[in-house]
C-alpha cells in the first residue's frame, strides 16, 4: 500500500512539474530573445550607413585605382556588377575613364545569358568619383531596367507583329467571301468556302488573343504576384488539357518519377508554358508516338523535360523556334492551325520566373524541351519559434522521461518486495 501511494505521489509531482519547466524554459527563452534585441540594435551612424546601403534596391560598388572592390551590396551581386569580388569587366573599363577625367559616365548592360534563378536582364550603371576631393575611388550605382526595356520591346514588336501577320488572313478572308458570294446559291460551294473563311476567323482569332497574351508577357502589363506552385500540379493540367487531342492522335501521354517539388510562379502562366510544349509534341509526333513529361533535380533547379518521337529539328533552325512567327514545317502548322507563338510565349514564361529553357533535338529522331526552374524552399521559422518550439519538445520529453522512470522504480520495488 505504503509503494501505491509513493508511486502516485511521485507521479503528482512529475505532472504538477512539467507545466511548471515549460513556463520556465519560454521564460528563459524570451529573456535570451529580450537580450540578443537589445543587443543588435542600431546605435552608431556607421550601422545605419551600413543597413542602408545594404539593404538598398539599388546596387552600390566602390571601386579603388586597382580595380579592387572596396565596398558592395546585395544587389550589385544580383546585377551581376560584382561576382565574387570581381568587377565587371565593362564596369571597369568605364570606371578607368572615371579615374582619368573625373566625369560621370554611365552605360547599359545586357546579360548575355538570363542566369536560372534571376529576372535581371538589363542594367544601367552609373559611374562617378566618390569625391572631387580624393580621386583614389569611384563608386557605381546600378538599377534594373529589364522592365523598362521589356515594355518597350513589347510596344515596338507587337504592332509590327500585328502590322505583318494579320494580313494573310484578312486577305484570304477577303477572297474567300468573293468566291463566295459568286455563287450562292450552290449549296457545295457555300459548304466549302464558309467553312473555310470560319477556320481562317478562328486562326485569327486565336493569333490576336496570343499576340495580346505574349505582349503582356514582354512586360506591358506587371509581372503577376507569384506563389508556391507544385510542379506535379502542372505537369497534371497540361496533360489533361492535351489528352483529347492526343486520342484523336492515338499518342500516349507518359510522365516520370514525381518529386513533390514547388515553384514559385503564377499557376496559369506555368501550365500554359508546359501545354504549349505538350501541344506541339503531340502535333509534331507520328502516330500512335508516346510524348512524355519527366522531372529531374540538379542543384536545387527542377528540369522539366517534354520529349517526344517526332520529326525533330535541323540544327540550323533549333536557335530559331523561339522566334515569334517562326514555324519548323509551315504546312503542319496551317493543317494543326498553328499561329507560331506557342514557343515565343513559352519563353517568356519561362524567363519571367527566373529560368531557363532548352531544346535538344535530332532530326528524324525527336525532340526535348528542358524548362529549368529554381525550386522554392519554404523560410524555415524565426530563431525564437525555433527555440521555443525545440524547448517544448525537450520538455515534453524530459517529462515523458520522468514518468517512465518513476514507473520502473516503483516496478522494481514491487517484483523485490
Amino acid at each position: 500500500m505504503d509503494l501505491i501511494l509513493a508511486f502516485l505521489l511521485g507521479a503528482l509531482v512529475v505532472a504538477l512539474m512539467i507545466p511548471v519547466t515549460v513556463y520556465v524554459r519560454r521564460r528563459l527563452v524570451r529573456m535570451r530573445a529580450t537580450a540578443a534585441a537589445n543587443d543588435n540594435q542600431v546605435t552608431t551612424i556607421s550601422q545605419v550607413l551600413h543597413l542602408a546601403t545594404q539593404g538598398s534596391p539599388t546596387g552600390v560598388t566602390v571601386l579603388d585605382r586597382g580595380g579592387d572592390v572596396v565596398l558592395s551590396n546585395a544587389r550589385a551581386h544580383d546585377m551581376m556588377i560584382v561576382h565574387d569580388r570581381a568587377i565587371n569587366p565593362e564596369v571597369w573599363a568605364v570606371a578607368q575613364q572615371v579615374f582619368a577625367d573625373k566625369e560621370t559616365h554611365s552605360l547599359e548592360i545586357e546579360m548575355p545569358k538570363r542566369r536560372t534563378g534571376t529576372r535581371v536582364s538589363n542594367v544601367r550603371a552609373v559611374v562617378k568619383p566618390l569625391t572631387l576631393v580624393d580621386d583614389r575611388f569611384v563608386v557605381v550605382y546600378a538599377t534594373d531596367e529589364s522592365e523598362n526595356v521589356r515594355m518597350e520591346s513589347a510596344r515596338r514588336d507587337f504592332v509590327a507583329n500585328v502590322s505583318h501577320e494579320l494580313k494573310t488572313p484578312v486577305g484570304g478572308m477577303s477572297l474567300l467571301a468573293e468566291a463566295l458570294l459568286e455563287d450562292p446559291g450552290d449549296r457545295a460551294h457555300v459548304e466549302y468556302f464558309g467553312s473555310r473563311i470560319l477556320k481562317e476567323s478562328h486562326r485569327m482569332a486565336s493569333m490576336i488573343s496570343e499576340l495580346i497574351a505574349l505582349s503582356k508577357l514582354q512586360g506591358a502589363e506587371a509581372l503577376p504576384e507569384m506563389e508556391p506552385v507544385k510542379v506535379d500540379d502542372i505537369i497534371t493540367e497540361a496533360f489533361r488539357r492535351n489528352q483529347v487531342a492526343a486520342d484523336q492522335a492515338g499518342i500516349l501521354l507518359t510522365r516520370g518519377v514525381s518529386y513533390d517539388v514547388q515553384v514559385l510562379g503564377d499557376r496559369s502562366l506555368l501550365v500554359t508554358a508546359l501545354s504549349n510544349l505538350v501541344s506541339n509534341a503531340i502535333n509534331y509526333s507520328p502516330h500512335s508516338a508516346p510524348v512524355s513529361v519527366t522531372q529531374k533535380i540538379i542543384n536545387d533547379i527542377v528540369h522539366i523535360r517534354v520529349t517526344d518521337r517526332g520529326i525533330g529539328i535541323a540544327p540550323e533552325n533549333q536557335k530559331r523556334v523561339f522566334e515569334r512567327f517562326f514555324r519548323v514545317d509551315r504546312a503542319r502548322s496551317r493543317q494543326t492551325g498553328g499561329t507560331g507563338l506557342g514557343l515565343a510565349i513559352v519563353k517568356h514564361v519561362v524567363a519571367n520566373h527566373g529560368g531557363n529553357i532548352k531544346l535538344w533535338s535530332r532530326p528524324g529522331t525527336g525532340s526535348t524541351f528542358t524548362i529549368e526552374l529554381p525550386i522554392y524552399r519554404p523560410k524555415p521559422d524565426s530563431v525564437e519559434e525555433l527555440e521555443a518550439k525545440q524547448s517544448d519538445d525537450e520538455t515534453s520529453s524530459a517529462g515523458a522521461q520522468a514518468l517512465r522512470e518513476a514507473v520502473s522504480r516503483v516496478t522494481t520495488r514491487r517484483k523485490e518486495s
